[in-house]
């Protein structure tokens, strides 16, 4: 075989890598992507059931309620135009409370509840992300924006 034949059948096999590789981390990637949605998109229908989702907001006050289990709580995720009610079965951040700012790990349920497998607590007063901008000021104020 010709130097130039193996040379063309090593860097075929190394395409077939290299794509290879790609496919399998696209793979990989797919169930950890979220689009990020607030209350607002959710109600207006921009989240489908069962695709995996970000949901962002504030726990509207008084809403936080624990169930007779200890470990699921249910409460209402608002950004001062919707509101979205939550579920989730765990351990919630030190932070976590009524009025405070949240992003949910998780997906909608059929009967319109986002069910959260995670839950992340909004670690600095003055924080807020892009996708809050346009939210009310005095929901902003209760949040420390």
């Amino acid at each position: 075989m010709k130097a130039k034949h193996q040379r063309l059948i090593l860097a075929l096999v190394a395409l077939a890598g290299v794509a290879g590789a790609g496919v399998l981390g696209a793979s990989a990637l797919r169930d950890e992507a979220a689009y990020f949605r607030t209350p607002e998109e959710v109600a207006g229908g921009h989240a489908k059931v069962g695709e995996p989702m970000r949901l962002g907001g504030m726990v509207a006050a008084g809403s936080l309620k624990r169930l007779g289990d200890g470990v699921t709580i249910r409460f209402v995720a608002t950004d001062g135009k919707a509101s979205v009610p939550v579920e989730f079965t765990g351990i919630v951040p030190d932070l976590f409370a009524e009025k405070a700012g949240m992003v949910a790990d998780g997906r909608m349920r059929a009967d319109g509840v986002f069910v959260a497998d995670r839950i992340l607590a909004k670690h600095d007063e003055r924080y807020m992300p892009p996708q809050m901008g346009d939210m009310p000021k005095d929901m902003k104020a209760a949040a420390g924006g």
